[in-house]
């Protein structure tokens, strides 16, 4: 067992044009004065030069050094949004253009190509950083057909996932010749969203072991999964952690689906750490009893709750929740010793 390593948080919901939320070192700075000891940082250009981080260590180094000054580490890099952009079905082209670099927007496989090279370069860029998990999401080939009706040609669900292990399979190998999981977060909108699409993705990659899991409760919680057990099936697989809190109150009126409402109308939402559902005792003694030793990391989403809040919140959290592993058993008192195995019953 290993004792997991936080608090941390996730900057993406927090980076803004605001000074002092606008670049790393501000970041940093706020997120040390409310007690994290870990930051997760998107690939944004107003945090990190993904292209010079994947070619320098002196500026690896540096980055490194201005974080250790405040006490903090960096947990993992984030291209989420740069891995939608790995596989985007045409039914999204125009809402995903938004994600990508200017240059390459309205041009499909301009912004392909574009996002692929993202996530090779932070997966070079998080070796020269010393890291070895990396967050990002899958894309999605097959999402518009996740409902069964109208009936699916024969097919369709394997050769959407046959062209998306075709796609990421190369950048798997760039994350494995680094020496990094690359950890899909399992979530609603991407084809990887729960387990049995995770397994379809490992069969067509072959397996690989840089592919890895982004734990997030949350999004097993508003699908009505096992939050908990998932760890027991998945356990060797999750390399990263979001603590991230949800609650589900379906109605007469609405359920799993939400009814095209907004985030406060939902049945099912997202909520500040400790305001949900989700029995993150179990999760963290899971987690723990398994031996996970990477960050818990916050991710903050509550459609109710100031983000302020939530993050000032969300550090003795995490922190009270984290398991001081024990160096012996609870009854070494009792031990008979280490020497030769006694009889316990006599011959005749």
């Amino acid at each position: 067992m290993k004792t997991i390593k936080g608090p941390a948080v996730f900057l993406a919901q927090f980076l803004s044009d605001a000074p002092g939320r606008d670049t790393l070192d501000g970041l940093a700075a706020w997120a040390a004065d409310l007690g994290y000891k870990g930051i997760q940082v998107p690939c944004d250009p107003r945090l990190i030069e993904l292209e010079t981080a994947a070619e320098s260590d002196a500026y690896c180094q540096d980055i490194k050094g201005r974080l250790a000054e405040k006490g903090l580490e960096i947990t993992e890099l984030s291209t989420h949004l740069q891995g939608q952009l790995v596989a985007v079905h045409p039914a999204y082209a125009t809402l995903f253009d938004g994600f990508a670099a200017p240059q390459v927007r309205g041009d499909p496989a301009a912004r392909r190509e574009w996002a692929e090279r993202q996530v090779t370069l932070a997966a070079r860029a998080s070796r020269r950083l010393g890291l070895t998990s990396h967050a990002t999401f899958s894309g999605a080939l097959a999402w518009p057909y996740v409902y069964p009706w109208p009936q699916r040609p024969a097919g369709l669900v394997e050769e959407a996932f046959a062209e998306l292990g075709r796609r990421w399979c190369p950048l798997l190998d760039a994350f494995a010749e680094n020496g990094v999981h690359c950890a899909f977060e399992l979530h609603p909108g991407e084809d990887l969203h729960d387990g049995v699409t995770f397994e379809r993705f490992l069969n067509v990659v072959n397996g690989h072991p840089a592919a890895a899991i982004l734990y997030d409760p949350s999004h097993f919680l508003l699908q009505q999964m096992d939050y908990a057990g998932f760890i027991d099936v998945y356990h060797e697989r999750i390399k990263a952690f979001h603590v991230k809190d949800a609650e589900f109150h379906p109605s007469s009126r609405s359920g799993v689906y939400g009814g095209y409402q907004n985030w406060v109308e939902r049945p099912g939402r997202f909520r500040s750490l400790g305001d949900g559902q989700i029995d993150f005792t179990s999760i963290f003694s899971k987690l723990t009893q398994y031996g996970y030793d990477g960050w818990a990391v916050m991710e903050w989403e509550c459609a109710l709750k100031h983000p302020d809040d939530g993050a000032r919140e969300g550090a003795a959290f995490i922190r009270d929740h984290i398991i001081r592993v024990t160096p012996h058993a609870f009854d070494d008192f009792a031990s008979a010793g280490s020497g030769e195995t006694p009889a316990l019953w006599s011959p005749g």
